[in-house]
C-alpha cells in the first residue's frame, strides 16, 4: 500500500461537479493498493498516519499528530500510485490491485482509520472520476509505502 499524505487547511472531492466529501484542517490521503497488500499493511499504515507528527505545536515545530490536532481525514483511492515507468512512456499499472481486491482493502482501510481516529473519515468514491481540490498547508507532503515497514 502506498499513501501520499498531504497536510491541508481544506480539501474536497467533487464528482460530476458536485462536492461529495470535504474537510477543513487535517490530512488528505491518496491511497493506492496492490494485490499483495494484507490487513497487516492496512493496520500498520493507519497507525503510522494517525500518529505521524506533522502538525505544528505552540512553538511552530512539527510535533503534533492528527490525533493531537483534532483534524479530519479525507481518503481518496488512487491506483496510479502503483504506476511503473521503467519501460517506455506509457505507465503500467499491473502492480495495482484489481477492483475486486482493492475495494475491500479500501473499505477496510477507511474502517480501520475511523476506529483509530475515533470519528468519521471522509472519502472519495472508489473508481469514480473525481476532482480533488486542496490547500496544502506548509506545504507538507509525505509518501509512505507499507512495504518499507518490514
Amino acid at each position: 500500500m502506498i499513501t501520499v499524505i498531504q497536510r491541508v487547511s481544506e480539501a474536497n472531492v467533487a464528482i460530476e461537479g458536485k462536492v461529495t466529501a470535504q474537510i477543513g484542517h487535517g490530512l488528505l490521503l491518496l491511497a493506492g493498493f496492490e494485490e499483495a497488500d494484507t490487513e497487516a499493511d492496512l493496520e500498520w499504515m493507519g497507525s503510522k498516519i494517525v500518529n505521524l507528527r506533522i502538525f505544528p505545536d505552540e512553538n511552530e515545530v512539527m510535533n503534533k499528530s492528527i490525533m493531537d490536532s483534532g483534524g479530519d481525514i479525507l481518503v481518496v483511492s488512487q491506483f496510479t500510485l502503483h504506476a511503473s515507468t521503467k519501460k517506455g512512456n506509457r505507465p503500467s499499472y499491473s502492480k495495482a490491485a484489481k477492483s475486486e481486491v482493492a475495494i475491500p482493502l479500501y473499505n477496510t482501510f477507511l474502517n480501520q482509520l475511523e476506529k483509530v481516529l475515533g470519528k468519521k473519515v471522509a472519502s472519495g468514491e472508489f473508481g469514480a472520476d473525481m476532482k480533488v481540490y486542496l490547500t496544502n498547508d506548509g506545504p507538507v507532503t509525505i509518501i509512505i509505502d507499507s512495504k518499507d515497514s518490514k
